[in-house]
């Protein structure tokens, strides 16, 4: 691409507020990756007539999206055959799932991130094993980041506690109450290898990463402790400071699943979130994700700190979590951004179904209640994300001195066979498109992805490696019941926790 660049659309959508302008027969200019100029297309022609060209009439100009909450399997749960069921199950069946390597399922999951107008993502890539093995994974799945071309914050994990079942200690008692010792050795292949690698193995991995990619200009490495219950208040708070120190991020799953909420008062005598606080790791650099049964007081927290939610409303249904408090988040100013999770509502990882999932399914069913406008829909995926990321200055909108990361919707099907010149072009394509419609996606003014296919590798290759790889693995039958008999016991033990007397945030239905 030569040095300054010309992208014109038929629309080109600056901004998701109702005050950021759509511009009609417009043109970007893009210099050096970053945005120059937004104009009229004949007036920025007639100033740059040496500038390339990219781009046409029947295309409109989206802002590069957000996936603020990800996880790079490469193939789907359900393609690995493991049906989706409740958080704690469903996390204990991802054992069976064969093994890809780093290199293939990142590139896998970028090439569908790309294929969706996602230009940026927060991947969260938990691992376990040898320090040398962790070390080796981390930065193979990087490299492959650095390939494709895509905007990531690498956000590295290490699960230290509750192995098992959620509850500091609970393990062994949970082992001792197995009713035989096949089970306890089965259950026990849960447990840390006795080579894997220590907490200070850990921090140094990741120190070494971070100085590696501190000056990459697509590429940040975070923090991920898995979640509260996963790790020590210690961990916890050493990831903090580090965080701080290397002014660089931390994401973490909080409340996800029922069973999770519960685990706060029961074992913090807190809620979670209130628990975070008083250990002092909440702030503008700590996000989580889910955060589907935050209560209000919590809800308050995130906003008086500056903390983020990515809401992932796809992988809350399927995995049965509930529907997470959105309007009340919104409601405070908590920021929030939009994370597809690998697990969405269809498996096909397409970020439009996701912005209407979550403008739908929010939707309450009162005159007097709440309802997220498509512009606080947009904005969650733009720079709500970007803000997430504490990149609101550089990502997120159409306008001078952002980087050039930008996406062409090819409108032919979004706007057959005709489109209302009073239509709002945001509310079209926010209803309307899709990830087939994507027709050319540029990261840093770059074009990594353009007529369904990334351009920086071969994704029929990847596609045959990936293939090969995984279907020269056996299925572990044996493992498999192994599974399901522990299952049973998995899922009796957060049976057993007393439920309190609970109100919802919002009355969808009711029988009198």
């Amino acid at each position: 691409m030569s040095d300054a660049t010309l992208v014109r659309g038929r629309w080109v959508v600056t901004g998701s507020g109702q005050d950021d302008p759509v511009l009609s027969d417009a043109a970007v200019r893009v210099v050096d990756g970053r945005i120059a100029e937004v104009g009229d297309r004949e007036t920025l022609r007639g100033r740059h007539p040496d500038a390339a060209s990219l781009g046409s009439d029947r295309v409109a100009i989206m802002p590069g999206m957000v996936n603020a909450h990800h996880h790079s399997n490469g193939v789907s749960a359900i393609q690995q055959g493991i049906r989706d069921r409740l958080l704690e199950s469903w996390l204990l069946s991802l054992s069976l799932g064969r093994r890809l390597s780093p290199r293939l399922a990142t590139l896998l999951s970028a090439a569908r991130l790309l294929r969706t107008g996602v230009t940026s993502v927060v991947d969260v890539h938990s691992d376990r094993g040898s320090a040398r093995a962790y070390a080796d994974n981390a930065r193979e799945a990087l490299a492959a980041y650095d390939d494709a071309g895509i905007r990531v914050a690498f956000a590295a994990g290490l699960m230290t506690q509750c192995f098992l079942v959620a509850g500091a200690g609970e393990d062994e008692k949970f082992l001792a109450g197995l009713p035989d010792d096949e089970l306890r050795r089965f259950a026990a292949r849960r447990l840390p290898p006795p080579d894997n690698l220590s907490e200070d193995d850990y921090f140094g991995i990741v120190d070494d990463l971070w100085r590696r990619y501190r000056t990459h200009d697509r590429i940040d490495v975070w923090y991920a402790p898995p979640g509260p219950q996963w790790v020590s208040d210690d961990f916890m708070q050493r990831i903090a400071e580090q965080a701080e120190a290397h002014d660089t991020g931390v994401q973490t799953h909080v409340s996800e699943s029922f069973y999770e909420m519960l685990h706060g008062p029961l074992y913090y005598g807190k809620p979670t979130i209130r628990h975070l606080f008083d250990l002092g790791v909440l702030g503008p650099r700590f996000s989580i994700a889910h955060g589907v049964w935050l209560t209000k007081p919590e809800i308050e927290l995130m906003a008086e700190t500056g903390a983020a939610v990515s809401h992932n409303p796809s992988s809350n249904l399927r995995l049965r979590a509930g529907i997470a408090p959105l309007n009340g988040m919104l409601a405070a100013g908590v920021t929030v951004g939009l994370g597809m999770d690998g697990t969405t509502i269809n498996d096909d990882e397409d970020y439009f179904d996701e912005m209407r999932l979550a403008m739908r399914l929010h939707r309450t069913p009162r005159f007097d209640g709440p309802a997220p406008e498509p512009a606080q829909v947009l904005e969650m995926a733009t720079t709500g994300g970007a803000r997430l990321m504490r990149k609101e200055d550089t990502l997120g909108a159409i306008v001078p001195g952002r980087v050039a990361d930008l996406v062409l919707i090819d409108l032919d099907r979004v706007a057959w066979p005709w489109v209302s010149p009073e239509a709002d072009p945001r509310e079209l394509l926010l209803m309307r498109a899709g990830a087939g419609d994507v027709d050319t996606v540029l990261v840093g003014g770059e074009v990594v992805f353009r007529d369904g296919r990334p351009t920086r590798f071969d994704l029929d290759e990847v596609g045959r490696e990936a293939a090969a790889m995984l279907g020269g693995q056996a299925f572990r039958s044996a493992d498999a019941a192994m599974v399901e008999r522990l299952r049973r016991h998995v899922e009796a033990h957060y049976q057993a926790w007393e439920v309190p007397d609970l109100v919802p945030w919002t009355v969808y239905n009711a029988h009198l």
